[in-house]
Order: structure tokens, then sequence, then C-alpha cells
């Protein structure tokens, strides 16, 4: 109702052409959705800043572009400046969300130190199937460094436990096989038994809801900022940090590029070697603090 109202006001008082009013109203349904989608209780006068930038964050992950994402920010903030005026809403929340930056930054990533705390910290986690999935999700992105949109897409039949290994279908429905050590087989496997005791399955998917539905890409993305946030104040808190975190753990204990290359799915090189650029950066820093130190 509220962005219909928008959209009237845009055509009829603003005098915006047919195609300008039906760009603003796709972006703002696509917002309003991933809000329903997030979080059934949220709604357009609820969302909060936060929420607006876990959209964003979204958008990135999708491989959307900065100048594209900042379209749709600006269709939102003209959106609530208007339901802010005819007092649709209390306040804005797209006031204070800024622009990503147009380029192409270094990847953000986990010091292992958090992942440790984490992931195995004292009072971390409970014996919830919730808890139980969660600390299995961020272990799986961690520890084989696959992609949203392959995690989301795994079933049972995809996770062989004997062989520690993965069967990923990635970009462009290539598939490829991915290795995980023992640690990850008995997380999996502790998983997959209190999921069979807690949840009826309608699907075969190995991450379910409670409901038993098949995780979609938005549940998952939540979870994983929610937890992250318990040990990071990283600026970005999405699965492609544990993905970067992955890549660059890899690098650091001396995996060559060409094999990470082939763990992340990479068709070109050039994609992989940002990662030898970030420890390059954590070189620098090293070096910056010793100097301060003496």
């Amino acid at each position: 109702m509220m962005i219909e109202q928008f959209l009237d006001y845009l055509r009829y008082e603003r005098g915006f052409s047919a195609l300008t009013v039906q760009n603003y109203g796709k972006d703002l349904r696509a917002f309003e959705s991933y809000v329903e989608n997030l979080d059934s209780h949220l709604s357009l006068e609820s969302a909060d800043s936060d929420v607006i930038r876990d959209w964003m964050e979204s958008m990135m992950d999708r491989g959307n572009t900065a100048t594209s994402i900042c379209r749709r920010l600006s269709a939102l903030r003209s959106f609530y400046r208007f339901a802010v005026s005819r007092g649709l809403v209390k306040s804005d929340p797209a006031r204070v969300v800024k622009n990503p930056k147009v380029g192409r930054p270094l990847p953000q990533f986990l010091r292992e130190e958090e992942l440790d705390v984490l992931l195995d910290g004292e009072g971390m986690w409970g014996d919830s199937f919730k808890d139980v999935r969660a600390r299995t999700v961020l272990a799986v992105f961690y520890e084989t460094g696959i992609r949203l949109a392959e995690l989301t897409g795994l079933d049972d039949v995809d996770v062989d436990l004997a062989g520690l290994q993965l069967r990923v279908t990635g970009k462009r429905n290539k598939q490829r096989l991915v290795p995980f050590g023992p640690g990850l087989e008995k997380t999996i496997r502790h998983y997959i038994n209190v999921r069979d005791k807690s949840v009826a399955r309608a699907t075969a998917a190995l991450f379910v809801t409670t409901k038993g539905a098949r995780m979609n890409a938005d549940q998952v993305r939540y979870e994983v900022k929610k937890n992250i946030s318990r040990v990071s104040t990283l600026h970005k808190r999405t699965p492609h940090v544990l993905r970067h975190t992955f890549a660059t753990a890899m690098i650091n204990h001396g995996a060559g590029i060409e094999s990470v290359q082939k763990l992340l799915g990479h068709q070109s090189l050039e994609t992989t070697k940002v990662y030898t650029h970030t420890t390059f950066e954590q070189l620098k820093r090293v070096y910056n603090k010793a100097l301060d130190r003496a």
C-alpha cells in the first residue's frame, strides 16, 4: 500500500515517466520481499538501517555492481523521505546508510583466533537444533570455501562422509568436488543426527528450517551475520567473508594459488590472486606495528 502511494506520487505529482515509475516499483518491491523473507515480523514500517545494509550486502553477494546498488538505495531513500513527509513512518532508516564504494576493495576476512572462538569457544553453542545447524553452516563455509548458493543447494546425497568430500554445483551449473577434514565430518554427522531427531524434512536438502523446508539464501545470510557479530566488528559479516577467510587461511598456510583456485571454483586465476594481495596487506600491518613499537 505504501509503495503504491509513493508510485502514484511520482506519476501524478512529480510527473515521472512510466518507465521510471516502473523501475522504482521494481526496486522497492524487491526490498519489501527481502524484508518479509528475512523475518515475518518485519515490514517496511519497522525495517531499520541494519536491514537496509543487509539488503545491500545480499545484492553484493549476488554479484550486483556498486552502481546498481546505489541506484536502488536512491529509490529507497526517496521512498522513505516521502513516507516520513506523509506520516506513514516515524523515521527514515535509509538516511544514515552510505552508498557502497565504487571499485574493488580487498576482501575482508576473520582472523584465525576469531574463528576458533566462534566455532569452539566455551559457552558459544548449545545443543538445540538451531544452534547445531548454525555452527555447522559456519563450519562448512569456513572449512570448504563454498559459495552461499552452493551451500543452500546441497542435498544429503552431495555429502560423502566416508570419502570426506562435497559435490557442489557452482556458477553456470558446473560441478566440482571439494574435500574436507575429519573435524568437519564429525560436525556434519552430528548435525544430521540432531536434524533427523528434531525436524520432519519435506526436502532432500542438507540444511533445513525448523519446518523442514530448504533454507534459503536470506535465512543463511541472516544466521551468518548474527553469529559473526558475536566475535568480530567487521563491517561485512556475510557468507562471502567466510569464503575469503578460507582462501586467505589456505594461502597463509602454504597452499598454492592454483590449488586455491580449484577449491574456490574460480574460472580465472586473476580472481584468486586478490588473496595474495590480502596476505601482503597483513605483512605490511605486522611490519608497521613492529616499527611503531621500536
